[in-house]
C-alpha cells in the first residue's frame, strides 16, 4: 500500500480491507484479533501510527519504530501468540513528517483456516465491515469442513447400507445418459455393482455403504434428508424488479427442492421451461436445447453451479434462485475456495464436493474444469446486458451470482460515447459504459467484458486511459473515470431526458424536480433511510461500488433537496456519519407509492 493510497484511505473508513491502530510505542493486544480476522477472511493491510479521534483518523506516528516492528513480527512468527505462522509483509511509509509501519496480513490457505489465537480455537475472528468478529461455533465447524483433507463429500455414510439406500429411477436416467457418451462396459453390471465400481459405494466388510455424494445425487428422499435436514434449493419467481420488491410481496410460483440432486436437477428445468418467455424443447434426457439460447445455458450453468459447490454440511442455509423481472440472483450457503479476480481464469479450481463435481461431468452437465463461470458470462454478454455481478464473501461463507437483465449499452450511453472524440472497439466500447455506470473498473470487470485472461483485460483497461477516459488508481489493479470525463458525462446527464430510463437528474436540480424525476436507485435510497444507514450500507443496497460517483449522482442531491439528512452535519466525513429520511422524504416516498392519495 502506497503512502498516497494510505493518506486517502484516512480520509474515509476503517473497512473489511484496513485496519489503522496507533502503536506508538508498542502493538496493542486487540491487533492480534485483527491479524486473526484477516487470515480468516480475504487479508487486509494494518497500519500502525494513526490515531483514532472520534470517529476521524489522525497521522500521530509511531515512536519507537525499530521496537513496535521487531515485537510485532516476532510474535507472528512464534507461535505462541497466533496458531500459524504468519508470513507478513511489512514496509515503512512517511506522513506529515511522521512514521507508519505498515502490514500486509495475507489470507491463509483453506487448509490452514481457522487461524486462532492463544491456543484456544474459539479465539478465532473474522472481518466483517471494519470489525472483527469472534467466530460462532457454526463458523468455527464451517472453516474446519472446508479445511478437512478428506472431503465431505467424499465420506462414507455409515449409518445405511447400500443396497437400500437409492432411487432406482435415478440411478437409471444417470447410467443412460453416461452409456450414451461413453464406453458400454457397465451395460451388465446391476445397478449397486455399478456405483461400487465408480466409487459411489464403497466395501465394509461383506457388504457395501454408500457416500455422502452418492446419497446426495442418487439417494431416496429418506436418505437424502438424514444428511441434509433442510432443503436442497429454493426456486422462487417473483413478478417484480429487485430494487422495487417489497416486504409483503410475495412469490409468484415457487419450488422447495428437497429431493437428490438428479431429480433436483430435472425439476429446475421444467419449472425454468415454464417460465421461458419463448416456450421451446429439449432433450428429454440430457435437458440440453438444440438452439442452445444464451440466457437457457447461463441460466443452465449458474444452477448447476449452485447444485455442485453448495456447502451441504452446512445444515442452517439452503441454497436459493430468485427469478426477478430485471434479475435473477443465485444465493449459496458456501464461498469459492478461489479468489473472485480468479473465477473468470482458464484454470481448474479446487472444489468444495470433487465426488459430486466429478459425477455430474461425466455425464456432459457441468462443463470442463474452470470453463463453467466463463461459460455463463459469455452467453450473458451475447444478450448485451450488464456482466454477472459475483459476491463471494469469505466472511460469512456464502457465493452469490447475478444475472442482470439490463443493456449495458443503452442509447443514452451510445449518444454519450458518440460525444468524445474517441475510437472504441467493441470491448473499449463495454468496459468503459459499464465505468460510466460503476465509477470504476478493474480487472475482474475488464476479463468479463473483454475476454477471459488477464493480458487482455490490461490492455484494454490501458487502451482506456491511453485515451484519457479512465485513470488508475494508485493500486494499479482498478481505473476510475478520469475527471474531465466525469464531468461531462454529469452534464450530458442533466442535459438528457429520461427516455431511456437513465439518469437525468442535475446535481442542482429543486426539490420539486427530484420529487419529479427518482429513478429507481433514489427510491430505494428513500426506502432504507426509513431508519439511519452509512453510506456504505446505501452502496451495498443499491449495489454500487464506487464511493464518489454514488455520492454525487444519487445520495447528495437527495440531502440537497432536503428529503435525506445526515446525522452529523457538521462534519460530513465522520466515521459515525448516517443518513435518515426527513419529513418532506417521506411525503415524496408516498406519493411515489400512492400511499398519501
Amino acid at each position: 500500500m502506497t503512502r498516497e493510497e494510505i493518506l486517502d484511505r484516512l480520509q474515509k473508513y476503517e473497512w473489511t480491507d484496513i485496519e489503522f491502530k496507533e502503536a506508538a510505542r508498542a502493538a496493542p493486544k486487540s491487533v492480534y484479533e485483527t491479524v486473526s480476522a484477516f487470515a480468516n477472511t480475504a487479508g487486509g493491510w494494518l497500519v500502525f501510527g494513526v490515531r483514532d479521534d472520534g470517529g476521524s483518523f489522525e497521522v500521530a506516528g509511531v515512536i519507537e519504530v525499530d521496537k513496535v516492528q521487531n515485537e510485532f513480527l516476532s510474535t507472528l512468527r512464534s507461535r505462541q501468540k497466533v496458531n500459524r505462522s504468519i508470513d507478513v509483509g511489512e514496509d515503512v511509509a512517511e506522513a506529515d513528517g511522521k512514521t507508519l509501519l505498515v502490514f500486509h496480513i495475507p489470507e491463509a490457505s483453506r487448509s490452514e483456516k481457522p487461524v486462532y489465537l492463544d491456543g484456544s480455537i474459539n479465539r478465532s475472528f473474522i472481518r466483517r465491515g471494519g470489525n472483527d468478529e469472534r467466530c460462532t461455533l457454526v463458523e468455527i465447524e464451517r472453516f474446519l469442513r472446508d479445511a478437512a483433507t478428506d472431503r465431505y463429500d467424499e465420506q462414507a455414510f455409515e449409518e445405511v447400507d447400500a443396497a437400500d439406500c437409492f432411487d432406482e429411477d435415478s440411478v437409471s436416467w444417470y447410467r443412460r445418459v453416461l452409456g450414451d457418451r461413453s464406453s458400454r462396459r457397465h451395460r451388465n453390471m446391476n445397478d449397486l455393482d455399478f456405483l461400487h465400481d465408480w466409487g459411489f459405494a464403497v466395501s465394509r466388510g461383506d457388504h457395501l455403504i454408500p457416500t455422502r455424494a452418492a446419497i446426495l445425487i442418487f439417494g431416496r428422499l429418506r436418505y437424502v434428508r438424514q444428511i441434509l435436514p433442510r432443503p436442497v434449493v429454493d426456486l422462487q419467481f417473483i413478478e417484480a424488479d429487485f430494487d422495487l420488491l417489497y416486504p409483503e410481496q410475495r412469490w409468484s410460483d415457487r419450488f422447495v427442492a428437497e429431493e437428490n440432486l438428479i431429480q433436483t436437477w430435472l425439476m429446475l428445468a421444467e419449472r425454468y421451461m415454464r417460465h421461458a418467455e419463448h416456450p421451446f424443447q429439449m432433450d428429454a434426457v440430457t435437458l440440453r436445447r438444440d438452439d442452445e439460447p444464451p440466457d437457457y445455458m447461463a441460466f443452465r450453468e449458474a444452477a448447476l453451479n449452485l447444485l455442485l459447490h453448495q456447502d451441504y454440511g452446512d445444515r442452517s442455509r439452503k441454497a436459493s434462485i430468485r427469478v426477478f423481472r430485471d434479475q435473477t440472483v443465485f444465493w449459496n450457503p458456501g464461498d469459492a475456495f478461489a479468489p473472485t479476480e480468479e473465477l473468470l481464469d482458464p484454470t481448474e479450481k479446487d472444489v468444495r464436493n470433487p465426488s459430486i463435481v466429478a459425477a455430474f461431468r461425466r455425464i456432459g452437465l457441468s462443463e470442463q474444469a474452470g470453463s463453467g463461470m466463463r461459460m455463463i458470462f459469455r452467453n450473458w454478454q451475447e444478450l448485451g446486458y450488464l456482466p454477472p455481478a459475483i459476491g463471494n464473501d469469505k466472511a460469512r461463507k456464502t457465493f452469490e451470482l447475478r444475472l442482470l437483465r439490463e443493456e449495458l449499452l443503452a442509447p443514452q450511453q451510445q449518444r454519450f460515447q458518440a460525444t468524445l472524440d474517441v475510437e472504441l472497439d467493441h470491448a473499449q466500447t463495454r468496459l468503459f459504459a459499464l465505468a460510466c455506470r460503476l465509477g470504476a473498473v478493474g480487472l475482474m470487470e475488464a476479463k468479463a467484458i473483454a475476454g477471459h485472461t488477464e493480458p487482455t483485460a490490461r490492455a484494454v483497461l490501458n487502451a482506456l486511459a491511453d485515451q484519457g477516459l479512465l485513470q488508475p488508481l494508485a493500486s494499479g489493479t482498478r481505473y476510475e473515470l478520469a475527471a474531465s470525463i466525469e464531468e461531462k458525462l454529469g452534464t450530458f446527464l442533466s442535459s438528457t431526458s429520461s427516455e431511456d430510463g437513465a439518469d437525468s437528474l442535475s446535481e442542482s436540480a429543486g426539490a420539486e424536480s427530484i420529487a419529479e424525476e427518482l429513478d429507481e436507485h433514489r427510491r430505494l435510497i428513500l426506502d432504507l433511510c426509513e431508519t439511519p444507514k452509512s453510506l456504505l450500507e446505501l452502496m451495498e443496497h443499491v449495489g454500487m461500488t464506487h464511493r464518489t460517483f454514488f455520492r454525487r449522482r444519487h445520495l447528495q442531491p437527495l440531502v440537497e433537496a432536503g428529503f435525506i439528512r445526515m446525522t452529523n452535519p457538521a462534519r460530513p466525513q465522520a466515521a459515525n456519519q448516517r443518513y435518515i429520511l426527513t419529513d418532506a422524504g417521506r411525503g415524496v416516498r408516498a406519493a411515489q407509492t400512492g400511499d398519501g392519495l
